[in-house]
């Protein structure tokens, strides 16, 4: 519909309004006064009420004018917001790769250094060995020259044979080059052992700047009887964490067996199995408890463990803290609740742990 036609159907409905109040008021004080004609009452209520209208209508419209450009530059700030992030991300994406491509490049130049010394080694061995060949051959031909000079001779009855060497001693052996791929790949063990710790220290030392400050005290928890034998008392800390990263350690040492990780709090509610689908991300001294279980085989007993948890990349990381060896690593999980650090020192490897035993873990 047209403007103007909203707006002469508008005035039509207000003046058939007035018309008829203005009738009825005339009706009754007609006595007093007489009835004026109807356009000379209803003319200037309708003007007045057409200009309030069209008030009305410009403040209505400023208004939603002004929400539009509000919502209109929350919305270009949001993408400039979103731009940077991208930036942002882009430049730890490329300062990983290029620190990632340092580390690469050192162990491909130790692989072609480790390579061409064993080359190396090989063909001096073999220069030896051919060496050796050239002396025996120069030597026999020698010999040769000799006795072949000595069979022109008149008199070679009446002369002793010329002494020669005895030939079964004459002999080449190939070198052995058992071992020799063997040593090399230990050698390059070694370096590459060397640079794999620099770089674990250093992947470590990331995670550790995430370190949130809670604490256990390990005198606090101790075996309590229960009805079953295979669950045991386990804490949590005080506090939560619903969203960001966070890292933390654990001493172990003084346990013989021992659990470390996070769960929901919800989880706590009864006996259960540990295990992700449950709401536990740990790890104990042999395995993980992941679905299925998984074997750790360390080279060292951990005597603490260091747990990182990125809860938006539903990503937790278990490390020796002292060799900064990565332990294990739950990627692809999905966080919703709030999670809590986790420790039990169940002595039936974490298979299961027991509601009623739950005690504190006090924050600093």
């Amino acid at each position: 519909m047209r403007p103007e036609l909203r707006v002469n159907t508008f005035i039509s409905e207000m003046a058939a309004q007035f018309r008829q109040s203005a009738q009825q008021k005339a009706s009754s004080s007609s006595s007093e006064q007489q009835a004026a004609k109807p356009g000379e009452t209803i003319r200037p209520m309708m003007l007045f009420l057409w200009k309030r209208n069209m008030k009305e209508r410009g403040l209505s419209w400023r208004k939603t004018e002004d929400e539009t450009q509000q919502m209109t530059q929350k919305r270009r700030l949001k993408i400039q917001e979103i731009k940077r992030s991208v930036e942002l991300s882009e430049e730890v994406a490329d300062r990983e790769i290029a620190e990632g491509v340092q580390v690469f490049t050192a162990v491909k130049e130790s692989v072609e250094r480790s390579q061409a010394e064993f080359i190396k080694t090989i063909k001096e061995q073999q220069r030896t060995t051919e060496k050796q060949a050239e002396d025996f051959i120069k030597e026999l031909e020698q010999e040769i020259s000799e006795l072949e000079k000595r069979s022109s001779e008149v008199d070679f009855y009446f002369h002793t044979a010329p002494p020669t060497k005895d030939l079964t001693e004459v002999s080449i052996r190939p070198p052995s080059y058992a071992g020799s791929v063997m040593r090399a790949l230990n050698q390059l063990e070694e370096m590459l052992s060397e640079q794999i710790k620099k770089l674990l220290e250093a992947q470590l030392k990331k995670v550790q700047q995430y370190a949130v400050d809670v604490t256990l005290d390990p005198d606090i928890v101790h075996l309590r009887p229960t009805q079953s034998n295979d669950a045991c008392r386990c804490v949590l800390s005080e506090q939560g964490f619903t969203s960001g990263r966070f890292y933390f350690e654990v001493q172990v040492k003084k346990w013989v067996r021992w659990t470390v990780g996070v769960t929901r709090e919800s989880s706590m509610k009864r006996q259960i199995t540990l295990s992700p689908n449950n709401g536990y991300w740990t790890v104990c001294l042999l395995y993980a408890p992941a679905d299925p279980l998984v074997y750790l085989h360390l080279k060292s007993r951990p005597e603490k463990v260091g747990v990182f948890v990125d809860y938006e990349e539903g990503l937790v990381s278990f490390y020796d803290a002292n060799t900064a060896a990565l332990i294990y690593s739950f990627t692809g999980c999905s966080f919703t609740d709030k999670l809590y650090p986790f420790f039990s020192p169940c002595p039936n490897d974490g298979l299961k742990i027991h509601p009623f035993g739950v005690l504190q873990w006090f924050s600093r």
